[in-house]
């Protein structure tokens, strides 16, 4: 009964959304177009890491597999001197996902920053709380985007007789199989590119940033609103020498502006989401408990040319997955950068759903199948939009100097700081 329920399901939901969007393929049974088992749309840091996922799976070694990336191949011959402020925060579990296909090893090889502890305060009041572990294991890494690239890269290139990786390539057109199935009709999602070029595919995964053709094109329903902010990164070299290796971040009215731990002792990188620096506001109510407080480094100066400036939004696709079609990352969700969560969150994707692709190869099943793709969107869907909630709560609640708001969270930062179960809980969900 439980299948019959999912295929009907399946059938149900390709049917309410069929439209102009999504017209059937029709099929003469002559079409050259070459099959792939999977195609990958968006080769950024998460569709890339879907495509080698898959391509070291022992299960998938049988399989064809496309990576559509619409810019050029980045190559980095040597790393260079000056820091990029295009960074990532990267959890304990991506990094557990990176070493699965052995890109972690080259991050390791090169260039990266691991931070043991988070300080957490509020600008209006001295509450904070402190985040780290008894045996001052990693919380997390500050890795450059360009070196996790360039290390995904590398591992494209190793399984390159299983995942085929176009650049320069962008689909311009996706028409997707008929969810009730004719005689005339093609099985597959159908994908043309912009050079006229086309290929067929039992699975197609929208990782196309959230601005997502493939979200689009399937008729998914996505929930979004900008924030009033704009998040701007630099890189900044520090007064004195320090180990380094605690980030920083103090809620503004304003927004939040953080600090985080970079490769040296006079480097770190800064994020400051409201563009209010000097915003400090005079506490408004002293904690009768206040934990020990560390102190941030001095900022000497900012490195040349190196702020950038980006809007900031939430987003939420309605729905993970269609039959043949699953979306990952910021395709199917975009979230304020202030818990560092954004890349982790599609890594969780990549691991949830190579799982049930893997079961799926295992058992010989249609990989487009909506049977294992709702467990994909299940699982991801109950840790997402739980993440995506509370931050977007916090973003509001500490968005505020109003007195009310400000003794709740205070009384909120130093009860969670207080019970320590409840802190190693959140570490533990963060960490994933």
């Amino acid at each position: 009964m439980a299948a019959r329920l999912v295929r009907r399901w399946g059938a149900v939901r390709a049917a309410a959304h069929s439209g102009p969007l999504v017209p059937c393929r029709r099929w003469s049974g002559a079409s050259t177009d070459t099959v792939y088992d999977v195609v990958v749309s968006g080769g950024g840091l998460v569709g890339a890491a879907m495509a080698c996922a898959l391509g070291y799976d022992v299960h998938f070694h049988d399989k064809k597999i496309l990576l559509l990336e619409a810019g050029p191949k980045k190559v980095l011959e040597k790393l260079s001197e000056t820091y990029s402020n295009r960074v990532s925060s990267i959890s304990p579990g991506s990094a557990t996902l990176l070493s699965s296909f052995g890109a972690w090893d080259h991050i390791c090889n090169m260039r990266y920053r691991a931070f043991r502890r988070m300080q957490v305060w509020d600008a209006c009041s001295e509450a904070l709380i402190m985040f780290d572990k008894d045996n001052l294991d990693d919380m997390g890494y500050i890795v450059e985007n360009d070196v996790i690239m360039h290390a995904l890269t590398k591992q494209l290139e190793a399984v390159s007789d299983r995942v085929t990786v176009l650049y320069r390539s962008k689909a311009i057109r996706y028409t997707w199989p008929c969810p009730f199935p004719m005689a005339d009709s093609s099985p597959w999602v159908h994908i043309t590119l912009g050079d006229g070029s086309t290929f067929q595919t039992k699975l197609l995964i929208g990782a196309d940033g959230h601005n997502s053709g493939v979200r689009q094109a399937a008729g998914i329903q996505n929930v979004s609103w900008n924030y009033d902010q704009s998040a701007v990164v630099a890189t900044l070299h520090l007064s004195e020498a320090t180990e380094n290796n605690v980030a920083w971040q103090r809620f503004l009215p304003s927004g939040p502006i953080a600090l985080l731990p970079w490769s040296d002792a006079d480097h770190t990188d800064f994020i400051d989401t409201a563009g209010a620096m000097l915003q400090y506001a005079v506490g408004l109510l002293k904690p009768t408990k206040v934990s020990a407080r560390q102190l941030p480094p001095s900022v000497a100066r900012v490195d040349a040319k190196s702020r950038v400036l980006f809007p900031l939004g939430l987003g939420h696709a309605a729905e993970y997955v269609r039959p043949r079609v699953a979306l990952i990352g910021d395709a199917a969700h975009r979230v304020h950068p202030l818990a560092g969560q954004g890349v982790n969150m599609g890594f969780g994707d990549i691991s949830s759903l190579a799982h049930h692709l893997s079961t799926a190869a295992f058992n010989g099943k249609d990989l487009g199948s909506m049977s294992h793709l709702t467990g994909y969107e299940t699982d991801r869907q109950r840790h997402n939009t739980a993440l995506l909630a509370a931050i977007d709560l916090l973003k509001r609640l500490y968005s505020t100097s109003a007195t009310p708001l400000v003794l709740l969270r205070t009384w909120g930062l130093q009860a969670t700081n207080a019970v320590s179960p409840l802190k190693e809980q959140i570490m533990a969900f963060a960490s994933k």
